[in-house]
């Protein structure tokens, strides 16, 4: 029997309905999966921190949370545990790193962004990468081999003689295990994550600003500083600021160079006792003490929510830099 054309126009739209709905369907299915799949990271962040809180929570009990950030005495067999001394010890050793990585990092992103040419660039480029993917262990390894010699050996005794008059410079620390020697390594590590961030901030300044810039005179330089960097100055922090959070949470090169002693240091010859070592150092072993599993969680806490609050400040700072452009 042959159909009318009605009823096949009709036969058509139905077939073309049940398309589409199953077309629905499926993007449904698949809109759902990746929200799912998209909360995933945030979900797992709020369970750890749970977890931390929950097995903090003993000596948050027991002890006032200002004794332990201000607390500079750390005994746990004697009931004591003052984070003081490894807070000072994480900032002492991040804030000297970056001292010494973010101008250099940046300079190196100008260079390469506007200055090098494409064969030196296509040279240098994989080298970052390279050092980037180093484990952190070769790092403390080289740290102990060579950064910690020159500093006992050549630094210290340089900068005692020069600034006798600086505490910055003097210390009663006769190792060249030291902030000085944890810095430097980690600056040499974050150099290339600090260098990959702001290179890529600086490739999305269109080319056209920088043409219009130097066809009115102006030199490469002042292109830089007058068109380029109002462009991206947002984005350059944020890669420094994050370049910050991946120093301070750095734990094995870190752990092996800068002297582990759990004072507050007051030079930068001293050593000093970093969040991240006092960690690695210590959970798992003599757990028998009361309250110390606790007092070494509330510890990875504190240095979840600093970095946390590393982790914000860039990203505040990067969507600042968003709008900017966008304007």
């Amino acid at each position: 029997m042959v159909k009318s054309p009605e009823k096949v126009e009709d036969d058509h739209a139905r077939e073309a309905g049940k398309v589409l709905a199953s077309r629905q369907r499926a993007e449904r299915r698949a809109s759902f999966e990746f929200r799912a799949l998209s909360t995933l990271p945030a979900a797992l962040f709020v369970v750890i921190l749970i977890v931390l809180l929950v097995r903090a929570w003993p000596i948050l009990q027991q002890k006032s949370l200002v004794g332990l950030l201000l607390g500079d005495v750390w005994r746990p067999s004697e009931g004591q545990f003052g984070f003081l001394p490894f807070i000072a010890g994480s900032l002492w050793v991040t804030v000297l790193a970056m001292i010494f990585a973010a101008p250099v990092s940046i300079l190196c992103a100008i260079f390469l962004s506007e200055y090098a040419r494409p064969t030196t660039k296509a040279l240098i480029k994989p080298l970052i990468d390279i050092l980037a993917a180093i484990p952190s262990v070769v790092y403390g390894l080289w740290g102990v081999l060579v950064i910690v010699p020159w500093v006992q050996q050549s630094v210290g005794p340089a900068l005692g003689r020069w600034f006798p008059f600086l505490p910055l410079f003097n210390s009663s620390n006769p190792t060249g295990y030291s902030i000085l020697s944890g810095a430097l390594v980690l600056a040499v590590m974050v150099v290339p994550f600090i260098i990959a961030i702001s290179y890529e901030v600086m490739r999305t300044v269109p080319r056209g600003y920088h043409e219009a810039s130097l066809a009115v005179g102006a030199t490469r330089w002042q292109t830089v500083r007058y068109v380029v960097f109002p462009r991206v100055a947002g984005g350059l922090i944020a890669g420094v600021v994050l370049g910050t959070s991946r120093a301070f949470g750095e734990t094995m090169a870190v752990l092996m160079v800068v002297g582990n002693n759990p004072i507050i240091p007051h030079s930068i010859f001293d050593a000093a006792y970093p969040l991240t070592a006092l960690i690695a150092n210590n959970y798992g072993e003599m757990m028998s003490i009361p309250l110390y599993d606790s007092a070494l969680l509330a510890s990875a806490l504190l240095l979840m929510l600093i970095v946390l609050l590393f982790n914000v400040f860039a990203a505040l700072a990067l969507r600042r830099a968003t709008a900017r452009e966008q304007a």
